[in-house]
Formats: C-alpha cells, sequence, structure tokens
C-alpha cells in the first residue's frame, strides 16, 4: 500500500493506493470482504444472477491434492478536504478470483460418476455438470470471476468525532469468461440438468450482474 499527502490541493487530501495477491487465500486480498469469506458459494447481490466460488481451494478426487485458487485486488481511494468541516471520498477497486484450469474438470468427472449411479444430481446447486455438456459450460461452480466496484461519499463534521453525510456505490459482478445459467430467471435450471443438455428445457443465462446503493451515515466515535 501506498498513501501519498497533497496538502497542494487542500490541507489534509490524500491518495492512497492498495494492491493484493493471494494463492489460496482470497480472504487476505479481500477478495471475499463485502459479503463475507466463510462460506463456499455466495450471492453478493440479493437476488444475484448466479452465485460466486470463494474456495481457496479444491481437492482433486483422483489424486487427493488440493488445488488452490488465485485472487487479486487493486484499490484507488482519494479523500479531499473542501473545508475543515466538509470531506469527500472517492474511491474504485478491481479484483479477479481465479481456479485452476484442471480443478473443474475433476470435480466434474466425480459429478458425472456420482450422478451416473445416483441416476440424478446429488450436488444441488453446487453441481459442476459432465465436462463436454451444455451445463457443465453454463454451470456457476467454480467460474472465474472479476469485482469493479467505485463510489463516493460527502461528510459533515459539525464537531469533534461526528460525522453526518451521504455515501453511494456501485458494484459489478462479472464472469471473467463465458455466461452462467441466470437463476434469477431460470430459478429450476438445476433440477433441470438433463432437460438443459438436450435442449428441452430452455435456460436464460448471464454474464454479470450489479447493483447501486445509497445510504445516509451518522456516526459518533467515543
Amino acid at each position: 500500500g501506498l498513501k501519498i499527502n497533497t496538502p497542494f490541493i487542500a490541507p489534509g487530501d490524500a491518495l492512497y493506493l492498495q494492491g493484493a495477491y493471494g494463492d489460496g487465500a482470497q480472504l487476505y486480498t479481500g477478495y471475499s470482504a463485502y459479503t463475507g469469506s466463510y462460506t463456499q458459494s455466495t450471492t453478493t447481490i440479493q437476488g444475484q444472477k448466479f452465485a460466486q466460488y470463494f474456495s481457496d481451494a479444491t481437492i482433486n478426487p483422483f489424486t487427493g491434492q488440493l488445488q488452490t485458487s488465485t485472487s487479486f485486488t487493486a484499490v484507488a481511494s482519494y479523500l479531499h478536504y473542501w473545508t475543515p468541516e466538509w470531506r469527500s471520498a472517492f474511491f474504485g477497486s478491481y479484483g479477479e478470483q481465479s481456479f485452476s484450469n484442471s480443478a473443474r474438470l475433476a470435480q466434474g468427472a466425480v459429478y458425472s460418476l456420482v450422478s451416473g449411479l445416483a441416476g440424478s444430481n446429488p450436488f444441488g446447486s453446487n453441481a459442476v455438470g459432465t465436462p463436454g455438456t451444455r451445463f457443465y459450460n453454463l454451470s456457476q461452480a467454480l467460474r472465474d470471476t472479476y469485482q469493479f466496484v467505485a463510489g463516493g461519499s460527502i461528510i459533515w463534521s459539525p464537531v469533534k468525532d461526528l460525522d453526518i453525510g451521504v455515501e453511494a456505490f456501485y458494484t459489478q459482478i462479472g464472469l471473467k469468461n463465458g455466461r452462467a445459467i441466470d437463476l434469477d430467471k431460470s430459478p429450476t435450471a438445476y433440477a433441470n440438468i438433463a432437460g438443459i443438455n438436450n435442449g428441452t428445457f430452455a435456460v436464460r443465462t448471464a454474464t454479470q450482474d450489479s447493483v447501486s446503493q445509497v445510504r445516509f451515515r451518522v456516526q459518533r466515535d467515543f
């Protein structure tokens, strides 16, 4: 990380730059900080079109070895004082999480074996699908994703340790490549895997989802 003071613009102004890279340690890059890090898959946005996978590693069922995921994040923010009582912050961040090339193939091979014996989908919404099928190409499990966040704020501090203001930010989450089943428009897709593969079940797909948020903030520090 790096902080650059810019008093030549206004007293107290500063530019902040941060970056992080993790191998099997996405908690330390902050990639999952928006929704919490202790879940295998999560929908960052309420009603999101597809879930993100936050696994640090997956087990190769044929070798027993861990295959780690990698993630990185980069953040830039600027703090500006309009007056000693009024200030704004502007920020943006970008991050990615990627899984090893063979992770989905190995998990898909196990799915094919187990579902074939069971005669159904025993994996629920964590199903990877049989490699080479349409469902495998569209399933959300262990897909490489990115996140983009940008926002700003205006804060008034009439007295010391009291902040009153408005904050707004935009979040976009997407797949690094390909498409995924849109669970918002096709909520029963994971119960119709055979129909997706043979083309008898129409399924909607998506590449990204986004949300904008605005909040009013009153904070008193003691």
